[in-house]
């Protein structure tokens, strides 16, 4: 090479040379092991997924066929229980109505304690039987000053509001909804009605649940779908809708049409007050303080019921990162639970052994750890292995039939966006691995299985872009 040269560079042949004998050891090396080692452990793997993947087919076909009949039949679960509606009594007065206590766990709601409180103050119900507390553990002392001064000027208007705050945030949501209940106005309340700081009930929620559970003794919780404002506001938020969707439109409707059991989703719902109290309150030994306490109540023999019908106003993730936290948190959770409380359900004597059967195997097993694992160690890892070891084969019905039913049957409760159904796929894969790697952690109760990150949520972006330039969010 000439001094003067600075565009063009020779690789001394020695270390070609080098390279390709590093090379070469590599590949006889791996020759080596192939026969005798890999080909064994990827076919093992393969068999195994298989079997992961059958237990999911055989879970969504099921469900499939049920909600089906539901649907033919016209057996809703709301059908199953007595309901009436709520009469005046001219004797009796607003006495007659049940207190309920509704509450609103919130942490530096900026952009929508406003949306939380309003919708909370303008539930249609006697003014004198109902109470709302405001959980409020902000850490920005701004913020905690304009949630109460928002709960000031609604109590001004004659709504009885209390605004609670805690000197710390131990057991987050659940410590803030434990030490709620602890208040001494509380003891008089029958139910107790739980909306997170971005949802908004319709005024006639509590005039449409309360019934049930006032006119069915053995009713514990009451819970609504979620409908969501901000669906269309990006890809990503297409693809959180499709998956959410099948959880409320097939899962929940199941669960609660077979068993009168699902797993509570910790907002948008309304409990029996004793109930919460016999199956133990809230505890915050995972993250998932809400399934928690469905299972505990469960096991003590409450039913439970999913009204389909009543749609409760929510926001989804805008950002990847407030996803991939969420994600982290539905999917440890589960995982950790289930460690916890297996042992106890197996040996529990309140309730049948199909429904015990029912909640270690279906609702644990194959929707909070089969479902993401398989999804990323299979579709993910072994199949594309598999096209490098070609001694190791896998049978058609398991690589494109079952995954391809699957994902039809996943994608019928958004019928809007099956034309996504791509980039559904794509996104579910990519989630896939921060799932399975959530699971583990919850599993084993690695170290970052009590990690509790708020959802970011940006508010009603619509509304806002007409008086401000909206944040800027990282879209799919």
């Amino acid at each position: 090479m000439e001094l003067g040269d600075s565009t063009t560079s020779v690789i001394p042949d020695s270390f070609m040379g080098y390279r390709d004998d590093i090379t070469m050891q590599m590949s006889m090396v791996l020759d080596q092991i192939r026969a005798p080692l890999i080909v064994p452990v990827l076919r093992l793997c393969v068999y195994i997924c298989l079997t992961m993947s059958v237990m999911l087919f055989v879970e969504r076909v099921y469900m499939g066929i049920v909600i089906s009949l539901v649907k033919l039949f016209g057996r809703k679960p709301d059908k199953r229980f007595k309901y009436e509606p709520m009469k005046d009594d001219i004797e009796l007065g607003n006495s007659v109505y049940p207190m309920v206590l509704v509450q609103i766990p919130m942490f530096n709601e900026r952009e929508v304690y406003q949306l939380s409180i309003g919708a909370a103050c303008g539930l249609s119900w006697p003014s004198d039987r109902i109470v709302i507390q405001v959980l409020d553990d902000s850490t920005d002392p701004t913020i905690k000053d304009l949630v109460e001064m928002e709960c000031s000027r609604w109590a001004s208007k004659g709504v009885n509001i209390k605004y609670e705050i805690r000197d710390n945030r131990k057991g987050y949501k659940a410590g803030a909804l434990k030490e709620g209940m602890k208040k001494s106005y509380v003891k008089s309340c029958d139910y107790v009605a739980i909306f997170d700081a971005d949802f908004q009930p319709e005024p006639d929620f509590l005039w449409r649940t309360v019934p049930y559970l006032l006119h069915n003794p053995k009713l514990a919780l009451v819970q609504a779908r979620w409908k969501f404002v901000n669906s269309d506001e990006c890809l990503m938020t297409r693809m959180q809708e499709m998956s959410l969707d099948y959880h409320f439109t097939v899962e929940q409707e199941v669960g609660s049409s077979t068993y009168a059991f699902f797993g509570f989703n910790g907002t948008a719902g309304i409990w029996r007050i004793s109930a919460l109290n016999e199956a133990g309150g809230w505890k915050d030994r995972t993250t998932v303080e809400d399934m928690d306490l469905a299972v505990r109540a469960s096991l003590k023999g409450w039913k439970f019921l999913y009204l389909g019908s009543l749609k409760v106003k929510n926001e989804l993730p805008s950002t990847f990162k407030a996803y991939r936290y969420q994600q982290h948190r539905w999917s440890c959770g589960p995982a950790n639970l289930f460690r916890k409380m297996a042992f106890e359900i197996m040996t529990n004597k309140n309730v049948t052994l199909w429904k015990k059967v029912h909640v270690i195997y279906s609702f644990f097993v194959v929707r909070k750890l089969v479902a993401h694992i398989v999804t990323f160690i299979f579709y993910c890892v072994i199949l594309p292995a598999t096209v490098l070891v070609p001694e190791v084969s896998v049978p058609k019905w398991g690589a494109v039939y079952i995954p391809s039913v699957i994902t039809l049957l996943n994608a019928v409760g958004t019928p809007r966006s099956l034309h996504l159904m791509v980039f559904w796929i794509l996104f579910e894969n990519v989630m896939s691995l921060h799932r399975t790697k959530a699971t583990f952690i919850g599993l084993l109760e690695g170290g970052r299985v009590n990690e509790w990150i708020v959802t970011e949520k940006l508010g009603d972006v619509k509304a806002k872009s007409a008086t401000k330039t909206p944040k800027k969010v990282l879209r799919f």
